[in-house]
């Protein structure tokens, strides 16, 4: 049997709806250990949360984290072109270990440059800058993203399943990265075949892990024992917050016993 995870999170994609503090509190019930909290918007018409440093609901989320013990694995989502200053604050605040950093530039070698110099910067906030491959974004390789990740002298690696699989990565190839370079697990399920449209199921259309096809024991058993896990399974269930919290927790750690 693989060793467990030192943490297996919930990533706020799940419940996107649900704000940062509450969020923590959902998490905990569950009895997950951390979370990764969206502090920054993704796409142009998503409404972000008020997550500024100084605010009310950074000090709120703060607050329950430590009545909690939940830590925060990660805060997402940056673009380069915005000022890092406010969001490596806040996730300082935060005590997260990693910024998810989104590439959206065709020019790669360009974007290596800029994650390089961010990751400079994040240093004096104790916050990891890790980049993550998709098939439908600029970065698409898990080659790539392992070379940007070196180039930078300090950045990462996110990995997660979907994406793993879209991109045709094998478990032979995610055994030989430099575990050093490796921040965490992002996990979920889905069908085997490709999906109509790549971007919904991604954002939208995830399965809980043993919901679907995917070969998730596999990457697991490829994959350092210790690498920590979040659940990233955002999917049209009609249940309750702290219920679906609650199955999320239940398949990953059935992900985990089986593997």
């Amino acid at each position: 049997m693989a060793t467990r995870p030192r943490e297996v999170g919930l990533d706020h994609l799940t419940m996107l709806h649900v704000a940062p503090p509450d969020l923590v509190s959902l998490a905990a019930g569950a009895g997950f250990t951390s979370v990764g909290l969206r502090i920054a918007p993704v796409t142009p018409d998503e409404h972000p949360w008020p997550m500024a440093p100084g605010s009310p609901m950074l000090d709120e989320t703060a607050r329950r984290c430590a009545a909690t013990g939940i830590t925060v694995l990660d805060v997402e989502a940056f673009r380069l072109e915005r000022d890092p200053e406010p969001v490596l604050e806040a996730a300082a605040a935060l005590g997260a270990r990693f910024l998810i950093v989104l590439c959206e530039d065709p020019d790669t070698d360009r974007f290596a440059d800029r994650f390089a110099a961010l990751t400079r910067l994040a240093l004096a906030y104790e916050v990891r800058p890790v980049v993550e491959f998709m098939a439908f974004r600029s970065l698409r390789t898990l080659g790539g993203a392992v070379a940007i990740a070196r180039r930078s002298e300090g950045g990462g690696v996110l990995l997660d399943t979907l994406h793993i699989h879209r991109c045709g990565v094998t478990p032979g190839e995610l055994s030989r990265v430099d575990p050093g370079l490796l921040s965490y697990l992002q996990v979920c399920d889905a069908p085997a075949g490709p999906p109509p449209d790549p971007v919904e199921e991604a954002r939208r259309a995830r399965l809980l892990p043993g919901e679907g096809d995917l070969p998730l024991a596999a990457m697991l058993a490829a994959l350092p024992p210790g690498l920590p896990l979040s659940v990233e399974a955002p999917g049209r269930v009609a249940l309750a917050d702290a219920e679906f919290a609650a199955r999320a927790r239940q398949a990953a750690c059935a992900l985990l016993d089986g593997a």
